[in-house]
């Protein structure tokens, strides 16, 4: 039962993964075509990760890998996908102060935080998921079984663990500098000098802070 727990905790961590640098690359072809420019979109200080992607293929995993019939899991894309995006939006301007995505000049959007044409979008990548990514996935599935994978497997699980901590850490503190709350201590002091605006605004070239 045991191995069990840890053989699905490995492929969802890897599956994370996939899922975010997915999206790094998705969001980088997506500017290119839209707006002839070369936009590098990250959602974590270190590495080519945006998380709510990695969400996303991890829903997908649990949701939509037992659908059979593309229709349904377009359906069901739209519907977690869009949710997801909502809550993500949400949390991240209740926490940080910041929105990353502002639909307001969609067609059919709610609150700005998502769309019809990207809940779309989620539905599409839904059925490329289901008929391609995940039957690719379960013919790498064994190579989780090898001991190399499994030891890097924890070392990159601490890398990540770090970067998502530490992100959050520094977008906190970076809320907190734009309110004029003086460091409190020698970590805020560490993510001051580490982790400044110009560093922040730089990797999250998207962002829009909340007036």
């Amino acid at each position: 039962m045991g191995k069990k727990i840890v053989k699905k905790l490995i492929i969802i961590f890897w599956i994370f993964v996939i899922g975010s640098v997915f999206g790094f690359f998705a969001e980088m072809l997506y500017a290119l075509v839209y707006t002839r420019t070369l936009e590098i979109r990250q959602g974590l200080i270190y590495g080519p990760f945006i998380q709510i992607y990695g969400m996303g293929a991890v829903a997908y995993y649990i949701l939509i890998s037992n659908i059979k019939e593309p229709k349904k899991a377009f359906i069901s894309g739209m519907i977690m996908g869009g949710a997801l995006e909502y809550l993500c939006s949400f949390f991240q301007e209740i926490f940080f102060g910041t929105i990353s995505w502002d639909y307001s000049h969609l067609f059919m959007n709610l609150n700005g935080r998502t769309s019809l044409l990207y809940c779309v979008y989620w539905g599409i990548i839904a059925i490329l998921y289901l008929k391609i990514i995940y039957p690719a996935f379960l013919k790498m599935e064994p190579l989780l079984e090898k001991t190399g994978i499994r030891i890097f497997t924890v070392f990159f699980m601490l890398f990540m663990t770090f970067d998502i901590v530490i992100s959050c850490m520094a977008g906190n503190r970076q809320q907190e500098r734009r309110q004029n709350v003086p460091a409190k201590g020698p970590v805020d002091e560490f993510l001051d000098r580490v982790y400044p605006d110009e560093l922040l605004d730089r990797i999250y070239n998207n962002k829009k802070e909340i007036v």
